[in-house]
């Protein structure tokens, strides 16, 4: 291997480790303010939005399939 593909091999395995201290870090900051429930709590409610939207979804295409049978 070349020094450049050994460099890259070492940047690519260490990036994940990286991210992962800084993602910890921040989670450690939003608890202690508690803004991290601000954050649940939304997250919650896309994926609550989400989810309705689907069933309504599957509520029409099961309908449009009966009228159209």
């Amino acid at each position: 291997m070349t020094v450049n593909k050994t460099i890259i091999l070492v940047f690519v395995l260490l990036l994940p480790a990286n991210i992962c201290a800084a993602q910890t870090e921040m989670a450690d900051t939003m608890r202690s303010s508690g803004k991290i429930y601000v954050v649940v709590a939304v997250l919650a409610t896309i994926f609550a939005g989400i989810f309705a939207y689907m069933i309504s979804l599957d509520r029409k295409i099961s309908r449009a399939e009966k009228e159209s049978k």
